[in-house]
């Protein structure tokens, strides 16, 4: 076995594969060799080299979102690891595990003018769990850090930054290891309500008539059958999902905007929850938040084992533990209760159904009516992922099969990293894998493609209208040279050279036809990963969904 020369480098390798950290997604540098030489002489470890360092984290991301585990990213020193920071935020507010190692100069090569330095220490400290800032030597100290550092990733579930300073010369090997590490485990708890509380909110619970459970961004199988199903009998419960919740029942409600946008004052009041259970992450849907921010629950109570976010400044209780054990704890304490709240929302759920539908047949080739054909055409059993801004949106509004699992990039939201994203996933699902992205979003993330694991079965659905049509629907919209340059980001072009230089196969669409012939050749195929780019009006786009929304009354 060939092991780095560097002492510090041995001992970060041999803590990591005590630790089970089998994943390791490498950034091409310099001051990274000892590190690098280390993990891909190893062959205990899966290494993935990534050029782009902005893709390579988010990448590392998409495989640990999938196997729930710490996926470590290895940087050289300078600007390299700042490119980490969206990825890195993004597991920070997705609960996700990431270890960042990077590689730095000694302390001493610091602000003295020398090349490729800057200030690395903590420099995620605003979104990391914990900052290991090593020193050259090798001590039970440093150990000690880099021990925390993997602990927190895996206990806390996110991102963690290990600063390693490393002098040269870098690529001296040899053949027998020179340290003996401390290892140190961390602890597993499994946290439970205590029989007062079960008591004071079984309480509450039992004598409400309202209570709505909304489920933000969910891994998929997180709750037992046996409790879905007695949320779904219980006529004082809604349960509202969205599609990255991944939680489905027929008589959950799956399409939130739909359903409350068109509620008068009158409605919303009449449809106020007495109590909001919430967990999961993010929601997506801005109506959502506004109408429980403006008519509060008088108990809002969120259950995830580490954060409570106020998000609709009605926070009441934060249970501490995850949702399968909480309901399996707390569900059989309560008692039924005579309600018409489930069955009101039915009702308006079958009415917006109806008006759904009505619409959908008279809408035009659209951004809207790409999304009524792509949706019901996803292979059964695939992973489907979403770009964010309008794509995420649109998958909204329509219900998919249940078999398919969902993903996207909500804990910041931001447009940096979809593509990169879905295809790490892709890497460790092994599952067919579906990404649906906007222009922007996919233009903006494209070195995702500049690599070799993407999987012959990833398929990219890519909505080309032209620019950011996700600005054409919100307030203050208004068609000027301003907007269409800074704000929408106008332009006119295509996936067509990217797909041939990556070598992915490539088809567009312009038409229900093509696009209906397009989405079946896209899945016929397997020989390559593909692209289908459907080309949509730009300017049609925002009034045919904004009214969509005034005629589902």
């Amino acid at each position: 076995m060939i092991y780095p020369k560097i002492p510090l480098a041995q001992s970060i390798i041999q803590i990591c594969l005590a630790k089970g950290i089998k994943n390791i997604v490498i950034s091409p540098g310099s001051r990274n060799a000892p590190l690098t030489i280390g993990f891909v002489s190893n062959p205990e470890f899966n290494c993935y080299s990534i050029a782009d360092e902005r893709c390579a984290a988010f990448f590392a991301l998409g495989i640990a979102q999938q196997i729930q585990k710490p996926v470590a990213v290895v940087c050289t020193s300078g600007s390299a690891l700042l490119n980490y920071y969206p990825a890195f935020s993004e597991a920070f507010y997705s609960q996700i595990p990431l270890i960042v190692i990077s590689a730095d100069r000694p302390q001493s090569k610091i602000d003295i003018g020398d090349g490729q330095t800057i200030r690395q220490k903590s420099v995620f400290k605003n979104h990391s769990l914990y900052n290991a800032n090593l020193t050259e030597e090798v001590s039970v100290e440093n150990d000690l850090k880099i021990n925390k550092a993997i602990n927190k990733a895996f206990t806390k579930k996110g991102p963690v930054h290990i600063n390693v300073p490393f002098e040269e010369p870098l690529y001296q090997t040899v053949f027998k290891l020179d340290v003996d590490v401390t290892i140190s485990a961390y602890k597993k708890s499994l946290p439970k309500i205590s029989i007062d509380e079960i008591i004071e909110f079984t309480n509450i619970w039992n004598k409400s008539k309202k209570k709505l459970i909304l489920i933000g961004e969910n891994k998929p199988n997180e709750i037992d059958a046996e409790i879905i199903e007695a949320l779904a009998k219980d006529h004082s419960v809604v349960v509202m999902t969205e599609t990255t919740s991944n939680l489905q029942h027929p008589s959950f409600l799956n399409n939130i905007d739909t359903i409350i946008t068109p509620f008068t004052k009158k409605e919303f009041k009449n449809f106020q929850p007495d109590i909001l259970v919430t967990f999961g992450g993010m929601v997506v849907s801005k109506r959502i938040k506004a109408f429980l921010r403006e008519y509060k629950p008088a108990h809002h109570w969120h259950v995830d084992t580490l954060r409570a976010y106020d998000t609709f400044g009605a926070l009441t209780k934060h249970f501490k533990l995850n949702p399968n054990p909480f309901f399996n704890q707390f569900l059989p304490f309560t008692i039924p209760i005579k309600s018409n709240y489930h069955a009101n929302f039915e009702q308006i759920s079958a009415l917006r159904e109806k008006k759904h539908q009505e619409y959908l047949a008279k809408t035009p080739f659209s951004d809207f009516k790409a999304f009524e054909k792509i949706i019901p055409s996803l292979p059964e059993n695939s992973m489907l992922h979403l770009s964010n801004s309008s794509a995420i949106r649109y998958a909204q509004l329509f219900a998919i099969n249940p078999s398919i699992t969902v993903y996207c990039n909500r804990g910041t939201s931001g447009i940096d990293g979809s593509t990169s994203t879905a295809i790490g996933a892709a890497v460790a699902n092994e599952r067919p894998t579906v990404l649906i992205a906007g222009d922007i979003g996919f233009l903006y993330d494209s070195n995702a493609l500049w690599n070799e694991y993407t999987p012959k079965n990833f398929k990219i659905i890519l909505i080309n209208n032209g620019g950011g049509g996700i600005f054409r629907i919100l307030p203050g919209h208004e068609e000027t040279p301003v907007f269409n340059k800074f704000f929408e980001t106008s332009h006119c072009l295509t996936a067509e050279q990217l797909a041939k230089m990556y070598g992915f196969e490539y088809s567009i669409a312009s038409d229900e036809t093509s696009l209906e012939n397009g989405l079946k050749t896209l899945y016929s195929q397997n020989e390559k990963p593909g692209i289908l780019e459907i080309f949509t009006p730009t300017l049609e786009n925002s009034k045919i969904l904004l009214q969509y929304f005034k005629e589902l009354t």
